[in-house]
């Protein structure tokens, strides 16, 4: 099992460890509802270094991620980011990502840690035919993520740059904490506004000290992977294995908006397809009526209680004290009627279609 660089430090903190995507990661310190609080509320440092680095470089760079990556990358410029996914050629994702155009013919693409490997391997065999430059830095980089509405404030006193003139999804090079060329973002998996700080190892002792230090007047927390995931799931946003996976339509888990298939990219004919018919399957958000928290798995039934989809992810929500949730619905089986059941341990509990972000 790999581990962070800074994995002593989470337990001598307290952190409860659990195994996740190869890593031992921290899971919770001092409780979920907790720690997801600071982040929706102040703010919280995650340690997400597990999370995979590709830097892609030279005069075919674009080429290559016009080809591999779903959105259309000539629309961004250098000092921005950009949500994509890497679609296959059955109709399903490799994996969803975060592109950063660092230079004009530099870009850091930030994978998911379980699928690092997949990634590499696809990319590189797509690549034969563009030859860019990669270097898979993914065991050197590590990733700390202060996300929270406090956030920016707070670290504004680890830097002379001005952090607010960083614009939404965007992202510099610049000296922080006394450390020369961070790579701080604003992007982040909460909803709550923030930054991501990309540095190399050898720093990120030193930098997340740094963070505390500079959080502590305005109550900063780390935070962990569980709460990571309510505070995802609260705003709607999609986890791979869970809505996006190598089987699953992209275009009914609601990327219709980062997929522009007139640029060629893989599998764009189906693409186009899936976007201009009606699709038989959609993703939705749901709140419980009653008590209950859904699962991954759960059977989704309409008010007649005939099966109708499943749960692809559902958590307690700490903000609204109930339960929600995502899931693939049957199109045609679904009425107007915005009530359904969600099938928790045998008991069929009401619940509301609801839009999306659930706060």
């Amino acid at each position: 099992m790999k581990r962070t660089v800074l994995n002593k430090i989470h337990k001598s903190i307290g952190a409860k460890m659990v195994e996740f995507a190869g890593f031992e990661m921290p899971i919770m310190y001092q409780g979920i509802n907790y720690e997801h609080k600071k982040a929706r509320d102040s703010l919280g440092v995650f340690d997400v270094s597990h999370m995979g680095e590709f830097f892609v470089e030279g005069p075919n760079a674009i080429n290559l991620l016009q080809k591999i990556c779903s959105n259309d990358i000539s629309i961004i410029t250098p000092g921005k980011a950009q949500y994509n996914y890497l679609p296959n050629t059955s109709g399903g994702v490799i994996d969803d990502l975060i592109l950063y155009q660092l230079e004009k013919l530099k870009f850091l693409l930030v994978v998911n840690a379980s699928n690092i490997e997949k990634d590499w391997a696809w990319i590189n065999l797509i690549n034969k035919d563009y030859n860019a430059i990669l270097s898979n830095v993914s065991d050197k980089y590590s990733l700390l993520a202060v996300q929270g509405p406090l956030a920016i404030q707070a670290m504004q006193a680890l830097t002379d740059f001005d952090l607010e003139s960083i614009p939404s999804y965007g992202q510099k090079l610049i000296n922080f904490a006394n450390i020369d060329n961070v790579i701080v973002a604003t992007t982040g998996y909460t909803g709550s506004g923030g930054i991501e700080i990309y540095i190399k190892n050898e720093s990120v002792e030193l930098l997340w000290h740094s963070i505390l230090k500079a959080g502590e007047p305005f109550g900063i927390a780390p935070v962990g992977l569980a709460a990571r995931d309510t505070l995802r799931l609260e705003m709607g946003y999609c986890l791979y294995g869970n809505e996006l996976d190598e089987n699953k339509s992209p275009i009914q888990a609601g990327l219709s908006w980062i997929t522009k298939p007139t640029k060629k990219c893989v599998n764009s004919k189906w693409l186009q397809k899936e976007m201009n018919q009606k699709s038989s399957k959609r993703l939705i958000g749901f709140k419980l009526l009653e008590k209950g928290i859904p699962r991954k798995g759960y059977n989704i039934l309409d008010d007649v209680r005939i099966k109708i989809g499943k749960v692809s992810s559902g958590t307690h929500s700490p903000v609204l004290e109930i339960g929600i949730g995502l899931g693939f619905i049957d199109v045609k089986q679904i009425k107007t009627n915005k009530i359904i059941y969600i099938e928790i341990r045998g008991k069929n509990v009401k619940a509301e279609i609801t839009s999306i972000p659930f706060v």
